[in-house]
């Protein structure tokens, strides 16, 4: 089968040994797993921090958003079946979905949206996961919740702000406002349905209080967080809550001790990584979200279309993650 992988970490996107194509061997599906057969991808930060970051001594097929069809299914399978039209984000710990196939547990897979092609679903799984759990099981937001309450979304354009922003507004009644720093990433995370939009390349304090906000209850810092970090802290109000996805060289956790804020951490991998038992929990919770955009409630966050999936193509999708000035989802379809 077609994929393609890296085999040496740290080369800058611009070598084409960063990322090759390559053929692999068919995989054989456990007893969970589906074997799917990959329609569409998209590319996420992980990606580009893995490539960078993690050695290797055979070549690594990474990339954790996929949609396809289930091509073959493991003898304890249940949930799903041949031919079913699926989409996940995988697990971090497993060959990845930039290939032509790909096994994945059926406990974090779940049906596509009917209502979207295969590009604009792929923008959706790994993203809506991490926006989910940070929003309702880490801040601990209950749907239909929030009343009074204020969420700052820090680099609220990105894949993770944009379907966060989506959730908050559509799902609790929390007054939502987004950062961003260009007019067309403004544009966007109004359209997405943000209250409000500051630009966090200024002081986080004076953007709120120049829309007559002077603290918050709740912030979701999903990049840069080591720079805006005693901003941060100062915007929210006493026993606020922090949370954050992102990877801080470093976090002075006895800044927060004076208002009695609370910290918390953010990985849609954690549930595969450790087979916790509420791993289902991401199954369904990919459903919901497919219903509710099926219903019209939230849209696909996707960006670009980066055409189909081979080495260049994603090596150019890496870069533009790796600039910071991504707008939504990048998306890739077809071999």
């Amino acid at each position: 089968m077609k994929a393609i992988a890296y085999s040496q970490h740290g080369l800058p996107i611009t070598d084409p040994a960063a990322l090759v194509d390559l053929e692999l061997p068919m995989p054989a599906p456990g007893p969970r797993d589906l074997r799917v057969q990959v329609r569409a991808i998209s590319v996420n930060p992980v990606d580009t921090k893995v490539r960078r970051n993690v050695a290797v001594t055979e070549p690594r097929v990474i990339g954790w958003d996929a949609v396809g069809i289930v091509d073959a299914v493991g003898s304890e399978v249940s949930l799903f079946q041949p031919g079913d039209a699926v989409y996940y984000a995988g697990d971090i710990n497993r060959p990845g979905s930039n290939a032509e196939y790909q096994l994945v547990d059926e406990r974090i897979v779940g049906r596509k949206p009917a209502s979207l092609d295969d590009a604009a679903a792929a923008a959706l799984p790994l993203t809506a996961i991490t926006a989910w759990e940070l929003l309702f099981d880490r801040l601990r937001i209950a749907e239909g919740g929030g009343a009074g309450q204020t969420l700052l979304v820090v680099g609220a354009a990105g894949g993770v702000g944009s379907i966060l922003v989506q959730l908050a507004r559509k799902l609790t009644q929390l007054t939502v406002i987004g950062t961003a720093s260009r007019p067309d990433t403004q544009d966007w995370v109004l359209d997405l349905g943000a209250h409000h939009v500051i630009d966090h390349s200024q002081p986080l304090t004076e953007g709120l209080a120049r829309i007559g906000i002077n603290a918050v209850t709740h912030v979701a810092s999903l990049t840069h967080t080591d720079q805006h970090y005693a901003q941060i802290v100062s915007a929210l109000e006493p026993q606020g809550q922090l949370a954050l996805i992102d990877d801080p060289g470093q976090l002075d956790v006895m800044a927060l001790k004076r208002k009695s804020l609370s910290l918390h951490w953010e990985s849609m991998f954690t549930r595969s990584t450790f087979g916790t038992p509420d791993l289902q929990r991401q199954h369904d919770l990919l459903n919901r979200v497919a219903e509710l955009v099926d219903a019209g409630v939230l849209r696909t966050t996707l960006g670009e279309h980066y055409g189909r999936i081979d080495a260049a193509n994603l090596r150019r999708a890496h870069a533009l993650i790796e600039s910071h000035r991504a707008r939504g989802k990048l998306v890739l379809e077809g071999f």
